[in-house]
């Protein structure tokens, strides 16, 4: 007699309930960007009553630990990030055991989707889970385009507008405080000032969102959004933590290359061994960096929706488009408002029409997934605007997105020669082959550097020795929160002294 077997069909994730009643005892583990951001957010969730925590900053250990739990042609973020929530987890379960871990801890991450595996990650966490014997654990997306997404199942998690603005202005605020990080560490004075006072900024700002009034969240939606919107809360905290910067000397006279990062989202705004530490390397090898801000990615997704509209053509999109387009301009408004606050210091957003009209002959802007053509359109805006002097693209070991967008940065390359670009390929494992690669690109900008300044020199008739008696006279210039315009030349040292050449006439 023929036997039938049971079929285990596959089911699609779905954690148990977070209930209200467990948000004094369960903590909301979230992880995936800097530092600096993920305090800032710790604090906006602590504003709204949650516990959470940030999960420690990734390691190689965590590479190998998503290698052995994922699949194994998954990109390195993913198995760095996944590897990351489960060597905490077994940490955890090696003090508490299993069951207090599952009762103490839900996981909140981001949710997309499309061709980019970032739309998969959360397969990647349920997967790790599942070889860690806690698939029953708790976890729970945010998706990237909803404000007021409303309860999650059991209600313990409400993904409200008072929640994701105040993850959206922490983010802002963790942007413009990292641009002022890297203009001004490379040029310090006194080794290890930047970091120090970047610490008490963090903090200070922690305490900020963590004391958000909550007369100011409560209300109609429109009430929350405008408080956010046009209150002098967050700008006057901002000018708060430039004061603290005024006490930075620094000396613009050292020649550095700028090195432009772009990317991968997760590997661009990463710092530390995910990207083999490349910030902070090239600093080390007498560069100055041009972080990524998140804030150009939530620009990217504000505007994608317009594109889609004007690309329908139909009629009734005007007023759809016209509403997206206001909400855009709030956006640039609330961020312009950051940057005076921090004295127009930290860089403007790049326009995401022009990128698009950039990128457009190489790389067509409705072929989505991963950033897309704001790869190609990022490089050809700081090349064309001299805004550095060398591009390093960080992408991940079998990422499609980014492989595209490398192959059409070598037709780029090809209409313009003299762009230095850097792409590198990073598994996670590699770091010497990586760095060289990088390195051989960095050699070049550096003499362009050089040559710029000498330029300068020659240009103005000006001397070094020069330049120091000036800032003798005028020690308010060798503050890091004086702010040196764009001459239109690359390097800082360079428009530098073209300023102080203007201002000694």
């Amino acid at each position: 007699m023929e036997t039938i077997q049971r079929i285990n069909h596959y089911t699609a994730y779905r954690p148990r309930p977070f209930t209200r009643e467990e948000r004094a005892t369960v903590t909301i583990l979230f992880g995936g960007l800097t530092w600096k951001h993920e305090r800032l957010i710790q604090g906006v969730l602590h504003n709204l009553g949650y516990k959470a925590q940030p999960l420690p900053n990734i390691t190689r250990a965590d590479l190998d630990a998503g290698k052995e739990l994922i699949d194994v042609g998954a990109c390195c973020p993913t198995i760095f990030t996944t590897g990351n929530l489960a060597n905490f987890l077994k940490s955890e379960m090696a003090v508490l055991g299993r069951d207090e871990v599952m009762k103490r801890y839900v996981f909140l991450t981001a949710g997309a989707c499309g061709p980019c595996r970032f739309g998969q990650y959360h397969e990647s966490y349920t997967m790790a889970l599942d070889g860690l014997g806690l698939r029953d654990f708790r976890l729970f997306l945010l998706a990237q385009n909803q404000l007021d997404q409303g309860a999650t199942h059991g209600g313990g998690l409400e993904i409200n507008l008072p929640l994701s603005l105040g993850l959206i202005w922490a983010i802002l605020c963790a942007d413009v405080l990292t641009d002022l990080e890297y203009m001004t560490r490379p040029y310090e004075i006194v080794p290890g000032e930047t970091d120090e006072v970047l610490r008490e900024s963090i903090a200070y700002l922690y305490d900020v969102f963590r004391n958000r009034p909550p007369e100011k969240l409560c209300g109609g939606k429109l009430k929350v959004f405008a408080w956010h919107v046009l209150t002098d809360y967050f700008t006057d905290a901002l000018r708060e933590v430039r004061k603290r910067w005024d006490a930075i000397r620094v000396d613009r006279l050292q020649v550095k290359p700028k090195v432009k990062i772009t990317g991968e989202f997760w590997l661009q705004t990463h710092e530390g061994d995910g990207n083999y530490n490349i910030k902070r390397w090239l600093e080390q090898e007498g560069a100055e960096v041009i972080p990524p801000p998140i804030a150009v990615w939530l620009d990217y997704l504000l505007h994608s929706p317009i594109t889609s509209e004007e690309w329908k053509g139909a009629e009734r999109n005007r007023k759809k488009i016209a509403l997206l387009r206001a909400v855009e301009q709030i956006y640039h408004f609330v961020y312009n408002r950051f940057r005076k606050a921090l004295g127009n210091l930290p860089y403007e957003l790049p326009d995401q029409e022009e990128l698009k009209h950039l990128a457009k002959p190489y790389y067509h802007y409705e072929l989505r997934g991963g950033e897309g053509h704001m790869l190609v359109g990022k490089a050809l805006y700081a090349y064309r605007h001299k805004k550095a002097h060398m591009i390093c693209e960080l992408s991940p070991y079998s990422c499609m997105p980014n492989t595209m967008s490398i192959g059409a940065m070598a037709n780029v390359l090809g209409r313009y020669p003299d762009l230095l670009y850097a792409p590198i390929e990073v598994k996670g494992d590699a770091e010497v082959h990586a760095l060289s690669r990088c390195q051989m690109i960095l050699t070049e900008a550096k003499r362009r550097a050089h040559a710029e300044f000498e330029e300068v020199l020659a240009k103005t008739g000006l001397t070094v020795e020069a330049i120091r008696r000036y800032e003798e006279r005028h020690p308010e210039v060798q503050r890091s929160t004086y702010r040196i315009p764009h001459y239109g030349y690359a390097g800082t040292a360079a428009n530098y002294v073209l300023h102080l050449a203007r201002k000694m006439r």
